[in-house]
């Protein structure tokens, strides 16, 4: 007979324990939420600060020549099309 108090005495531990533990873990991961959340913006601040930025002449120049090279393509883009339309035009 005590074994059998000492069974139910045990399974009803484990029940306690067992809900217990889901509680302390949701409560645990609320806690842990905002740490979780501002992890990912703190190396993003970190990576940046190892950065290094072009000055602003740089900067000016890089981008006109970005700007000059679009509107080259954009030209040839442009004329390979209009090359193309009047080959099909010729074919039809």
């Amino acid at each position: 007979m005590s074994e059998v108090k000492k069974a139910a005495e045990q399974a009803e531990k484990t029940a306690k324990k067992s809900g217990e533990g889901k509680l302390s873990k949701i409560i645990q991961w609320f806690a842990s939420l905002p740490k979780r959340i501002s992890k990912p913006f703190k190396n993003m601040y970190y990576e940046l600060k190892k950065v290094t930025w072009p000055s602003k002449h740089k900067l000016i120049t890089y981008s006109i020549i970005v700007l000059l090279f679009m509107l080259f393509m954009g030209v040839v883009i442009g004329l390979l099309d209009m090359g193309a339309t009047a080959l099909i035009h010729l074919l039809m």
